[in-house]
């Protein structure tokens, strides 16, 4: 392509970057200057170009090292590749062990390299370990299909993490990203973190006692489009590709659950609405109320009648409701046009059976309504034509006292306003819910999108409705593909980005390895955090940030230390043990998780009642939980104040059982 095109042509040229940081120096016991030739010499092995660089003795002990790889996707598969190249963990004490709770999807193919189509549909951890055995025979894997987080700690246990050299995260979300930074953090061990996006890449190191985590900074959040733009005026694809989306989760996967939340349990549904602003409890109560009740099918066919109502209530109704507040003459209290701008003036549509996005609307729906209510559809297109054909729809007429939004302000002021008759209809829905019997009731089925899945229509509902909402706006339509991409937010993804990724964290990796598989002191300059754009083409390293240090007394700690505290004690030893060991005056605050377990301006009687109780007993009484057997120690938060009321920074307490 690149040849017969002439674009993107290769630069005659090479970058040329050295890594001899990576190079154990006086700080190790593998320190590089005292190899000699006999150190470094050929055994007509597969790693005889590696030791010629690191010597024989850090080959072996390369070869005994123990991590956890969180994640068996693009970057997973790369850094498998790579470690089993270099020979990692292929040593009688070696060992990698890696989790991935996703199953391999079509999808996948292109990047994952580890993964063939007939391995479709099963575990990539398990796959991905299978297949890099052809790699080196002699690696030594584990693998794992279990998610990490709060809920799989009785997995990864103390005894799992005590037996690691090191975590290598290949994740594809920030939350169980920041999850594995405090794991690292709590059992003090190396992290490296990678991530790509397109042409983009990153690299970040962790390393305990001398860089700060990955939790100690975030990115800028993402712009998300104004509320008032996707409810009113559009002007982008990207715009009705997102408001179809919505749409999506409106119609067929958020009514569901909350219905079978309703029918499980009423009181506590109720009760839950209760926490809601009110336009969010009114939102749902009448979701509610039209999937039991109102709106509730009896037939396939009445899913088609449902379908083609839909179109007219979204693509002509409210747009003629909006002419009609909005007229297309309209002129602004400053003289100017009303729409203008980005503002691009609607027309309604008109149902028309032979138009294919009309038709392909209307079918989807109705489709995925009956399997909403496990029914069986009506998949002929025929039928559906001829019964959506038939319907009669009411004539357009104008509602009266109806405000649209024109600002994110307007919307959020709406969305806050309580009247009386939002009050009347809230008292209707609540009685019409009352009358339901959930014993009579059949669940509904909840529809969680999937874009992947071809015969499922849920990205033929997508693309219709999108496409008519930019009809209706004047916008150029997306086809299925543009569609997927924006809709199931892919980003592209390049396997050569992944590699480069992959290999700057496996030269991290190098200055990670010592003798007899502890930390080496490698000083912090050592260390590079790379970021990459190959479009650019753009390669650039610095030095990790280093941990903030902080103090109390004339101690100095950072995020790494912690305060070991021996059980058993009761809440009041605890609090004098921190007063003794830190010199502040006053403990003010004490917290297990969410718990707050003591604080200065807690119930008197609750003060009394926890100071002589066991510190395990207090924080499994306040938490309404009991501690699990596998947990070998608490972590408490504490807040402190000198003797002129000033806070006091103290590390987080280890209360070890």
């Amino acid at each position: 392509m690149k040849a017969v095109t002439h674009h993107t042509t290769p630069l005659k040229q090479f970058v040329y970057f050295h890594h001899t940081e990576a190079l154990p120096g006086s700080w190790s016991g593998l320190d590089n200057a005292k190899l000699t030739a006999s150190d470094c010499a050929p055994r007509n092995s597969r790693y005889d170009s590696q030791a010629a660089v690191f010597g024989w003795k850090y080959q072996e002990e390369l070869a005994n090292q123990r991590w956890f790889i969180v994640g068996s996707g693009a970057i997973g598969c790369e850094l498998l590749k790579n470690l089993a190249m270099m020979g990692v963990a292929c040593g009688s004490d070696g060992l990698l062990k890696i989790t991935d709770m996703d199953q391999i999807e079509i999808s996948n193919l292109n990047r994952q390299f580890l993964f063939r189509r007939p391995d479709v549909g099963q575990k990539k951890s398990e796959v991905a370990a299978r297949a890099v055995k052809q790699f080196n025979p002699e690696l030594k894997i584990e693998a794992m299909a279990e998610r990490v987080g709060a809920d799989t700690e009785g997995i990864f246990t103390d005894e799992f993490f005590s037996n690691l050299n090191g975590v290598l995260n290949a994740l594809d979300n920030v939350d169980a990203r920041r999850y594995m930074d405090r794991r690292c953090l709590f059992y003090r061990l190396p992290l490296l973190e990678s991530g790509t996006l397109g042409t983009k890449g990153n690299i970040q190191v962790v390393y305990p006692y001398l860089t700060e985590s990955y939790s100690s900074s975030q990115d800028p959040p993402e712009k998300d489009i104004p509320i008032c733009t996707l409810k009113n005026f559009p002007n982008e694809i990207q715009h009705t590709i997102q408001w179809a989306r919505d749409q999506f989760e409106t119609l067929f996967s958020q009514p569901s659950e909350n219905a079978n939340r309703f029918l499980e349990d009423g009181i506590e549904f109720m009760k839950h609405l209760e926490t809601l602003a009110h336009n969010q409890k009114l939102e749902m109560l009448e979701a509610v109320a039209n999937a039991l009740a109102t709106d509730k099918p009896e037939s396939p066919e009445d899913c088609v009648v449902w379908a083609r109502t839909l179109f007219q209530a979204n693509f002509h109704d409210t747009i003629a409701q909006m002419l009609h507040m909005f007229p297309p003459n309209m002129m602004t209290d400053q003289g100017a046009k009303f729409w203008s701008g980005t503002k691009r003036c609607p027309h309604a549509l008109t149902f028309d059976v032979s138009q294919p996005e009309h038709f392909h609307f209307v079918y989807a729906a109705s489709i995925l309504r009956a399997e909403q209510y496990n029914m069986k559809p009506i998949l002929d297109q025929e039928t559906v034509a001829k019964i959506a054909s038939s319907v009669t729809v009411k004539p357009f007429v104008a509602k009266q006292g109806v405000k649209i939004a024109v600002t994110d302000a307007e919307a959020k002021e709406m969305n806050e306003r309580v009247d009386a008759d939002s009050e009347q209809a809230e008292v209707h829905l609540k009685t019409k819910l009352a009358k339901i019997d959930p014993a009579a009731m059949k669940k509904l089925q909840p529809i969680d999108f999937e874009k992947d899945d071809d015969t499922n229509h849920h990205m033929e509902f997508i693309t219709a409705c999108s496409n008519l909402r930019a009809a209706n706006y004047d916008i150029q339509p997306a086809d299925v593909l543009k569609t997927k991409q924006i809709a199931g937010r892919i980003i592209p993804a390049l396997a050569t980005t992944t590699a480069a990724v992959a290999g700057l964290v496996c030269i991290e990796l190098f200055k990670m390895i010592d003798v007899g598989n502890k930390l080496p002191s490698t000083p912090l300059e050592n260390f590079r955090n790379g970021f990459i754009n190959l479009a650019l083409p753009f390669f650039g390293f610095s030095d990790p940030i280093k941990a903030e240090e902080k103090k109390y007394g004339s101690v100095s700690w950072t995020q790494w230390d912690c305060l070991e505290v021996p059980a058993p004690m009761s809440l009041e030893q605890v609090i004098e043990w921190v007063k003794n060991k830190t010199g502040v005056d006053n403990v003010t605050m004490v917290s297990s998780g969410v718990s707050l377990i003591y604080s200065f301006f807690m119930n008197a009687q609750n003060r009394t009642k926890r100071m002589p109780m066991e510190l395990r007993d207090v924080v499994a009484e306040v938490s309404k939980k009991e501690i699990p057997p596998y947990a070998h120690s608490l972590v408490l938060e504490v807040m402190g104040e000198d003797g002129d009321g000033e806070d006091v920074d103290i590390p987080y307490l280890k209360y070890v059982f």
